[in-house]
């Protein structure tokens, strides 16, 4: 009879903490986002001295709406990625995502995306991508990465409308 009531207990408190663990598990919203990337270049196809394209190396702020489709497909906004590009193997998990890029001329190659929500308004992504890009007449090895933190800011989008998908 002991036995038993001990496996009760154990089993009890289990169930209890799947319950706690999936309570505290956040869930990003729809709505409005501040989105603040930064992009740098491991190997980068422009000449030393050359400047890359806007946006390298510095942080850049924009706003982005997010919604329940999105949310429901990738665990909140659309991974940044080039037109041309496909996100696949999406795998949800109790924190975010991880998924593969995969894109074609005129910036070929493969890439991972990764996607943490720290609470239900703020999440950080990294995008990996390594490939070859077209410069002239030439094809250049490249490696970039993508590093961006979102921000909630309210359930009305505004004038800023979604993504396409």
């Amino acid at each position: 009879m002991r036995v038993h009531r001990n496996l009760l207990i154990a089993g009890t408190g289990t169930l209890v903490l799947a319950l706690i663990a999936l309570a505290q598990r956040p869930t990003p919203k729809p709505g409005l986002y501040e989105v603040t990337s930064k992009m740098s270049w491991q190997q980068s196809p422009f000449p030393e001295g050359m400047q890359a394209p806007a946006g390298s190396g510095a942080a850049h702020t924009a706003q982005t709406c997010v919604t329940q489709a999105q949310i429901d497909r990738y665990s909140g906004p659309k991974p940044q990625a080039n037109r041309g590009c496909q996100v696949s193997n999406i795998q949800k998990n109790g924190t975010g995502m991880t998924a593969e890029i995969s894109c074609g001329a005129p910036m070929s190659g493969k890439g991972t995306v990764e996607t943490r929500w720290t609470d239900t308004a703020h999440s950080k992504s990294k995008v990996h991508f390594t490939g070859a890009m077209q410069v002239g007449p030439n094809s250049k090895t490249i490696e970039w990465t993508i590093e961006t933190e979102s921000t909630y800011k309210g359930a009305d989008c505004g004038s800023v409308k979604p993504a396409a998908e």
